[in-house]
């Protein structure tokens, strides 16, 4: 099939972009495209069909990475290739460093970006998760301002997120854990390596010189619709050794936190089932990193 009939325009700026957007017509759908390695193949089966395409690829500013105090600044353009290689990113938000490696294949990583991911808000998608893992901030620009998004109330359904149809996603921001020794662990299912995940595990640990875990973020995909923390399972180990035997009876708290749906890749028993499993390798993983 090929796309519905659209319009389309290229901006040139942030305040471009959004002027195009708030003057669709009322009710007329539209969307920014930016690597297009999502939106593309839904508007060629016409499962998207937006009146109005502004495409953001050419605005000067929007890509880069920049190390700050207690965060990483991550531009909306940023390709996931360059985020995924980049030091301060792997040396400063170790998770999302990670989770990187299962976005889809390098050359979909080498086009598609960072802040079309995070809009798209695909619930078994890699980079939402783990900004909802991490508690990143999303920041969006429209004629009117700007305006700062958690990424826990971000994503309000499959493919549904909360910024506006006029605002343009610029930044992403993910905090960066100081003091202790940091590990990560991401896991995931899929049916071919770089397929979308049918369930996803991200997990980031924070251990004390005598090995007591003094902070732990841990996070789902693909079992509800949205990306899930599991803030039991974190209670519960905190302050904790991370032992076999603490993290196994932490997991049982999953099954309470998602809501896995059945579909033609997998049973919503099949979803619970593997999520428990993959979060404990996860943080297992994590664990044996900050040990490291």
């Amino acid at each position: 099939m090929k796309a519905a009939e659209f319009d389309y325009i290229r901006a040139d700026s942030v305040a471009a972009a959004c002027a195009a957007l708030a003057a669709a017509g009322p009710g007329e759908e539209r969307k920014i495209i930016a690597g297009g390695q999502t939106l593309v193949p839904l508007m060629a089966m016409r499962l998207a069909r937006p009146a109005l395409l502004v495409d953001i690829d050419g605005i000067p500013g929007l890509d880069g990475i920049e190390a700050r105090d207690s965060y990483v600044a991550i531009g909306a353009m940023t390709r996931q290739r360059a985020a995924e290689l980049s030091p301060a990113v792997r040396d400063a938000v170790p998770l999302l460093a990670r989770a990187l490696r299962f976005v889809g294949h390098v050359q979909t990583r080498n086009r598609g970006t960072v802040g079309g991911s995070l809009v798209h808000g695909d619930p078994s998608a890699e980079i939402p998760l783990a900004a909802v893992a991490l508690d990143a901030e999303l920041e969006a620009e429209a004629t009117g301002g700007k305006r700062t998004y958690a990424a826990a109330s971000f994503f309000e359904g499959p493919m549904v997120t909360a910024i506006a149809p006029d605002e343009c996603l610029v930044e992403a921001r993910f905090p960066v854990w100081n003091g202790g020794r940091i590990g990560a662990g991401f896991q995931e299912v899929a049916s071919r390596r770089g397929d979308f995940a049918i369930v996803a595990a991200a997990a980031q640990v924070a251990l004390d010189g005598g090995g007591t875990c003094t902070r732990i973020a841990a996070a789902l995909g693909g079992v509800a619709p949205g990306p899930v923390r599991i803030a039991a399972l974190e209670d519960a180990l905190a302050g904790t050794r991370l032992e076999d035997g603490a993290i196994d009876a932490a997991l049982a708290s999953v099954g309470g936190a998602i809501e896995p749906d059945d579909d033609l890749h997998a049973t919503a028993a099949y979803r619970g089932r593997v999520a428990e499993v993959l979060l404990g390798r996860a943080i297992r993983e994590a664990r044996d990193e900050a040990r490291a």
